[in-house]
């Protein structure tokens, strides 16, 4: 019951795999479930002791669970590719695992980094996630992008923060946009979603107002305002891709 398997997701993870595979180093068994990268992310992983697994995407909640079915363990901690499991967080795992006192997961909170830079405000500081969990009472769901975990039993808080390195530069960033945005506007177009002006000249500029105004996001300066407007790009490119299904316009 206190062996615990890691499982990694990952596309085009080339600039972090081998900084995500040894923060995990403390577990039994490390998987890599891997959505046909095109980069070195495979090459890179298979210099550890990791089972890799090469796996067609389709969404997050079925990538996950595939993974945790294959898990030789109870015990699932499931790390981004882009997240550290700092020094802390790790006794903290370890010590939950021996005594999860009737806890059957744990949320750990993240201390967010954009381009290099620590982002305190624009909501990072509410962020948390359900990262450590046992497989037998717990099941990734919810939608293609945002996925959910749902659990039969109690969760726990771990004290310390795991690290997150949403993107190592803009480029990375516009990437995982686009990447994010096909999935949400494809999930949009299946549900009959409708596109208008409204989408392209209120939502985006309001997403920017809420993460820099509201959550305090100009506390953090300028990385603070360049978070928001990423995050009102984000907006815009899932709406983007949706009006671009409906009018059957193919991008190359």
């Amino acid at each position: 019951m206190t062996k615990i398997t890691a499982i990694i997701p990952t596309l085009n993870e080339e600039i972090h795999i081998a900084e995500a595979i040894k923060s995990v180093s403390f577990a039994d068994e490390i998987i890599v479930i891997d959505s046909l990268s095109s980069d070195k992310t495979l090459e890179i992983a298979a210099q550890f002791d990791v089972k890799i697994i090469k796996r067609t995407f389709d969404d997050f909640s079925s990538q996950k669970n595939f993974a945790i079915e294959q898990a030789l363990h109870s015990w699932i901690y499931i790390l981004d590719a882009d997240e550290r499991v700092t020094p802390e967080v790790e006794k903290e795992i370890l010590e939950a695992v021996k005594n999860p006192q009737d806890f059957v997961g744990f949320y750990v909170r993240r201390s967010f980094y954009f381009c290099g830079k620590k982002i305190n405000y624009g909501g990072c500081q509410r962020d948390k996630v359900v990262r450590l969990f046992l497989k037998e009472f717990c099941r990734y769901n919810g939608s293609p992008v945002h996925e959910t975990i749902e659990t039969k039993g109690k969760l726990g808080f771990f004290k310390n923060k795991i690290e997150h390195y949403s993107y190592k530069s803009y480029d990375h960033y516009i990437s995982k946009m686009n990447h994010y945005g096909a999935l949400r506007g494809k999930e949009f177009f299946e549900k009959g979603k409708k596109v208008n002006l409204y989408h392209f000249l209120i939502k985006p500029p309001a997403r920017f107002v809420i993460h820099y105004f509201i959550r305090l996001g100009f506390l953090d300066g300028f990385p603070g305002y360049i978070f928001a407007k990423t995050q009102a790009y984000g907006v815009y490119t899932k709406y983007l891709k949706l009006w671009l299904l409906k009018k059957g316009i193919k991008e190359n």
